[in-house]
């Protein structure tokens, strides 16, 4: 029985670490505030009067929502998934697939020049972080372990976006 609780929180402990951010606001070049950068970028004080809450904790302060129950990482309807902060279409469901992590992943965005990668050192490990190009807000992290044709996860958080279905 031990050893079954033991696996039961080790499973536990890496589908939680599989997306997760630090929520400190480490110093990097990834501001949403660095508009030398960032064209798109506005101060925090203007993307908390227009996102909401759970959107601006994860764009502005790099959070992470808990997996298996955020909005998007169950849906299989066929449509677009655009920015929370500015509409700017960033993946297709196309390209979308059930990684088994808990939150929505992607093999590919649907361009790539909307979208940056910065590193990450939070957590005492170097990850790649997904940011949106014109703002500087995070997105999540891409790693590589995907499907083909990319062998890319873009693992993404739910309210980094909005989801516009197809007509």
């Amino acid at each position: 029985m031990k050893k079954i609780n033991l696996l039961i929180a080790t499973i536990l402990l890496v589908a939680l670490n599989a997306c997760s951010q630090n929520n400190s606001k480490a110093a990097t070049a990834a501001s949403s505030e660095n508009t030398k950068v960032f064209p798109g970028a506005k101060p925090n004080s203007y993307w908390k009067s227009v996102l909401s809450a759970q959107a601006y904790e994860i764009l502005v302060n790099k959070g992470t929502e808990r997996p298996y129950s955020n909005p998007y990482f169950d849906n299989h309807q066929k449509g677009t998934y655009v920015s929370a902060a500015t509409g700017k279409p960033l993946f297709s469901s196309d390209a979308k697939y059930d990684s088994g992590t808990g939150w929505p992943s992607f093999f590919e965005p649907i361009d790539a020049k909307d979208i940056m990668i910065v590193k990450d050192v939070s957590l005492g490990r170097v990850r790649e972080e997904v940011v949106e190009r014109s703002t500087g807000l995070h997105l999540g992290h891409v790693f590589n372990d995907g499907p083909e044709p990319t062998g890319k996860r873009y693992c993404m958080n739910s309210y980094a976006f909005k989801f516009i279905p197809s007509k």
